[in-house]
């Protein structure tokens, strides 16, 4: 069985920084694409960053230069590093697993940037 559990969201004024991380079971995140979404409310899931198994990674335009997606392929984890954060950020995030036969989510973790 495959699993998905993120940690690290919480509360951050504008400007601040946060460090969310994706602990795996049951799954290589080195053989698979690994990414990062997120959901404000009234909107739908985007993709925020992710990162392949050659390592290319790929972030949307709202986050280049703020965000950043590492794999620590030792310990199974993914991280999101997020700088500079700013109120819009503000949503529900999500780790993802594109496996082979199905995706996999986590069960997402609340990052609220505000003053």
């Amino acid at each position: 069985q495959v699993e998905l559990v993120e940690y690290g969201g919480g509360l951050v004024q504008p400007g601040g920084s946060l460090r969310l991380g994706c602990i795996g079971s049951g799954i290589i995140f080195s053989h698979v694409v690994m990414g990062w979404y997120r959901q404000a409310p009234g909107k739908q899931r985007e993709l925020v960053a992710s990162i392949s198994s050659g390592d290319s990674t790929n972030y949307a335009n709202s986050v280049k230069g703020r965000f950043t997606i590492s794999r620590d392929s030792a310990k199974n984890v993914v991280f999101l590093q997020m700088n500079s954060l700013k109120p819009e950020d503000t949503a529900v995030y999500y780790c993802h697993a594109e496996m082979a036969d199905r995706s996999v989510w986590g069960q997402g973790t609340q990052v609220t940037v505000s003053s």
